[in-house]
């Protein structure tokens, strides 16, 4: 068997981290996300809270993570479920209250958990004292100048200042009853701050302090790669504005001036005591572009939607694989893997092969170096809802047309603890969206102690991932010689894993001293060879 090495030259991080004597138990995280509205009811209204979850948290324990980061539950209209912050210090009472929040935070860390918050600096809500007080003085407030406040063009600036349009679609401005505009890249009731304000700056190294004296563990930093927009506003020149992973440069999107902020954050967490993280929400054209978001002074991770975007095949997954590695390691920060998340369509339906490709997919991203995000009830194989009704649907993009693409309700179904009928243990008083009657069998309780079941699968994976010593933390990876189609590699102390993304079964190109530790599906015995079937991946002690 022939190999190729993902080239790791020099010291790697793991040796920096060894010499330090810091644990940085980021760089091998699992960091399962909750979106609170969908995960537990704690008080019978339909809608998941902070009292939901922390009856939850030793269900993650046993699990077998290591992290949670929880969704906005910060005061808010909810025009976009809680992107559209109206309060960074206040929680939304649909969600609790600060001593919900302060309890969640002491029983995670009471089980061995960290809690990660999000922090949404882009923009916040129209409600905002802030931008209440800029509508209510006029043009010329010292208020106006912590957004983006503009003159019209036009005979009368009857026209927005510049051509952008907005990610949920339409028109990026809004034209207030005075005759100017402000910027909003996404839906209306979310005003862009303006970063070059100093008040800006200085309010949100004050709320980071304010959650991190509560004892929260990091944040992930909602549109990391939008805060600084291009000098002037200059017009896109095209319509095409949304292709966000193109090779253009977005004077809206990945302005070398984030950079400033972030070092600046750092600092921030560099006070507290516990290795506290920031990650960073940042879509960019390549992976050499999220790595300038982890140099050693800036945050600690990124997430990696190339990744997530790549689709279900050997020779663009090793090619985005090596990628991430290859950019990461410069800067000495982990690479992190994503199937699903609160915005894009469940890896199990986008992926296409149902269950079963979603379990190879799973343990190829936990068997990679580096962190791993799982998205609630993707441990139970959970699929798009596709068919909900508009009449429910509350995803701002739906109802403003071509932006995004308006269905992201879909992910958001809350998930089913037990039971079998609706709302399956999610709480007494049924849920916000509605639940598909096909998810009985996909409940917690439906799952628990069946070993075919993809809870247990995840559990077990979870668990040998913890224990195995060539998984985790790393910057590289040993390509194996393997059929096309198929990837195989190895890591550190023994570990390969092989996974075949065909439709047909191939060889296992096992060892007779290798020992199986895990597959996603049987594995075959043929012509006395043994198999790996379609849509499978396979860990072996080697």
């Amino acid at each position: 068997m022939t190999t190729e090495h993902n080239d790791a030259t020099g010291a790697t991080a793991d040796a920096a981290v060894a010499s330090s004597g810091a644990t940085q138990w980021w760089r091998d995280a699992v960091i399962y996300q909750v979106y609170p509205r969908s995960f537990a009811d704690g008080n019978g209204d339909g809608m998941g809270d902070l009292p939901g979850i922390r009856a939850r948290l030793p269900y993650l324990r046993d699990l077998g993570v290591d992290a949670v980061w929880l969704s906005p539950f910060y005061s808010s209209p909810q025009a976009d479920a809680g992107y559209d912050v109206a309060d960074y210090r206040v929680i939304d009472p649909a969600f609790g209250t600060l001593a919900d929040a302060e309890a969640v935070i002491h029983d995670a860390h009471a089980l061995g958990l960290r809690i990660i918050v999000d922090v949404v600096p882009n923009h916040c809500s129209d409600q905002h004292a802030w931008f209440r007080q800029a509508l209510d003085e006029g043009p010329g407030s010292t208020l106006r100048e912590r957004f983006h406040f503009r003159k019209g063009r036009g005979e009368n600036g009857e026209l927005p200042p510049n051509d952008w349009e907005s990610v949920f679609g339409g028109p990026a401005w809004t034209r207030v009853a005075d005759g100017e505009w402000y910027l909003h890249l996404f839906a209306p009731e979310q005003p862009d701050f303006n970063w070059d304000s100093p008040a800006v700056q200085d309010e949100f190294r004050s709320i980071l302090r304010f959650w991190l004296d509560l004892g929260v563990d990091g944040f992930r930093i909602d549109v990391a790669h939008g805060l600084v927009k291009a000098p002037g506003l200059p017009d896109m020149g095209r319509t095409d504005q949304l292709k966000l992973l193109g090779n253009q440069v977005l004077p809206f999107f990945d302005q070398d001036g984030v950079h400033a902020i972030y070092r600046s954050w750092r600092k921030v967490l560099d006070e507290y005591a516990g290795e506290r993280i920031g990650v960073a929400e940042a879509w960019t054209p390549s992976t050499d572009r999220t790595a300038l978001y982890l140099r050693p002074d800036e945050l600690h991770q990124a997430f990696n939607f190339h990744y997530l975007n790549t689709g279900w095949d050997a020779a663009g997954l090793r090619a985005v694989i090596d990628a991430s590695l290859d950019a990461m390691r410069p800067v000495g920060a982990p690479t992190t893997w994503v199937l699903s998340n609160h915005d894009v369509v469940r890896h199990r339906t986008r992926l296409g092969g149902g269950e079963r490709r979603a379990r190879a997919a799973a343990l190829l991203m936990l068997a990679l170096p580096g962190s791993a995000y799982v998205y609630q009830g993707e441990e139970l194989g959970l699929p798009e809802v596709t068919d909900l009704p508009d009449e429910v649907r509350q995803d701002p993009a739906f109802f403003r047309g071509d932006g995004q693409d308006g269905l992201r309700d879909g992910c958001r179904v809350p998930i089913p603890w037990s039971g079998d009928t609706a709302p399956y243990g999610f709480g007494t008083g049924g849920s916000w969206l509605p639940q598909p009657p096909e998810w009985a069998r996909l409940s917690v309780a439906a799952q628990t102690g069946d070993p075919a079941s993809v809870l247990e699968l995840y559990r077990t994976a979870l668990k040998l991932r913890r224990e195995h010593p060539g998984l985790g933390a790393g910057d590289a990876v040993e390509w194996l010689d393997a059929p096309e189609g198929v990837l195989a590699f190895r890591r550190p102390g023994g570990f390969v894993c092989v996974v075949n993304t065909t439709a047909e079964p191939v060889r296992a190109p096992a060892e007779p001293s290798w020992r199986l530790l895990l597959a996603s599906s049987d594995l075959l015995t043929v012509d006395d060879e043994l198999t790996i079937p379609a849509d499978t991946a396979v860990w072996w002690d080697a």
